[in-house]
């Protein structure tokens, strides 16, 4: 029996260290996502979270020494599904979003699809 690959959903990312986005973005493109935007910093962030159609976001904790709160705030109120990106374990994310989903970088590509299937299986309809 085939497994069936979903579709691709589009994803919205935000990560400060440019080499670190481009890899994120190609490890999307592998697994069959196409990515939505980008973003390297809180501003621009924000201005996209609240303009850009996506599926999901993939959000860096700490951005440029700032916390990524009001983009995480602005993405839960489009009521869309993210994932948090990491370098300081759970502890680390914001404490109203500790229950989020949370990938310790550095991730394998293959713990990224299943934040992906498992993110977007809670996703609403």
């Amino acid at each position: 029996m085939t497994a069936i690959r979903p579709a691709g959903c589009s994803v919205f990312l935000v990560e400060d260290e440019v080499m670190i986005r481009m890899m994120v973005a190609d490890m999307l493109e592998e697994l069959g996502h196409s990515v939505a935007a980008e973003a390297g910093e809180i501003g621009e962030a924000v201005k996209l979270a609240q303009s850009t159609e996506f599926d999901l976001a993939i959000l860096d904790v700490n951005v440029n020494g700032k916390v990524i709160t009001p983009v995480a705030e602005l993405i839960n109120a489009r009521n869309r599904p993210f994932i948090f990106a990491t370098g300081y374990g759970s502890s680390g994310l914001p404490p109203e979003y500790r229950d989020r989903p949370a990938l310790q970088k550095p991730f394998q590509l293959e713990t990224l699809a299943q934040m992906i299937s498992s993110a977007m299986k809670g996703a609403p309809v």
